[in-house]
């Protein structure tokens, strides 16, 4: 079995295995409107036992347990939308993303509530079960919808002054707490662009590959300290990349 359909299945039996506690597990806090949940500790170990059984020689860094990069690294972020799955929000999903020498090369996400599989692999392009996505082609500012993640790694003023300034242009904005779906609808072209002023490598490292491989653009999220630390992400689609990054603030690098 290669990287992408071993992905793909281990994404979806993740997220059966989520579903299964879906706004019934055990919570705690890890900070301030960071919720952990005892069942993202569980999915992430299924991940990993799988992953080293079938890839004992690659490198593992999980959003729970950590881990150190390497030359091939999975990234896993076991319920992304925590708070959402928490709540009993159906809007949450399991990523797993896998990189080469710093490059996105496979992805699959999964989303429980509708049973949804998002997957991707460089140069094959981006799918969503069997249908091929394709980003949105609207380049109107006044018709674009945004989502504006938001992290507490920033201030409030940092974020409010983003909001305001893709408002003041014409946006739509969202934001419904899940990076990695926020960048699947990105890929889907349900919406023209997500972004954030620090995100984690684990909740978007599949999200990047879906968008770039529906023909979407990013930045360089993996430059400097991107794998270890996070970095601010862009995603757009073609026709507006270069207005929203000069107004988001993000150079597009891809």
């Amino acid at each position: 079995m290669d990287r992408l359909e071993f992905s793909r299945k281990l994404a979806r039996d993740a997220g059966r295995l989520a579903h299964s506690a879906f706004g019934e597990s055990a919570t705690s806090m890890k900070g301030r409107h960071d919720v952990l949940t005892a069942m993202d500790g569980e999915v992430e170990r299924f991940i990993r036992r799988a992953i080293v059984a079938h890839y004992p020689e690659d490198a593992i860094i999980g959003e729970e347990e950590g881990g150190q990069g390497g030359a091939r690294v999975w990234l896993i972020d076991p319920i992304d939308g925590t708070a959402n799955y928490a709540r009993g929000i159906p809007h949450y999903c399991v990523s797993i993303g896998y990189l080469e020498h710093g490059v996105p090369m496979v992805a699959a996400l999964h989303d429980p509530s509708h049973d949804w599989l998002y997957s991707a692999a460089r140069g094959e392009g981006a799918w969503l079960d069997g249908r091929r996505l394709a980003v949105s082609t609207c380049g109107d500012l006044g018709a674009a919808t945004v989502e504006c993640g938001w992290s507490t790694r920033r201030s409030t003023a940092a974020y409010l002054a983003l909001v305001a300034r893709v408002m003041d242009a014409g946006c739509a904005i969202r934001r419904v707490g899940s990076g990695a779906l926020g960048l699947a609808d990105v890929a889907a072209g349900r919406s023209e662009a997500y972004c954030e002023l620090h995100i984690n490598a684990w909740d978007c490292a599949a999200g990047i590959l879906l968008v770039q491989e529906a023909g979407g653009h990013t930045n360089d999220f993996f430059a400097g300290e991107g794998l270890s630390a996070g970095n601010p992400l862009i995603a757009t689609n073609g026709a507006l990349c270069a207005k929203l990054a000069d107004l988001i603030g993000i150079p597009i690098t891809s």
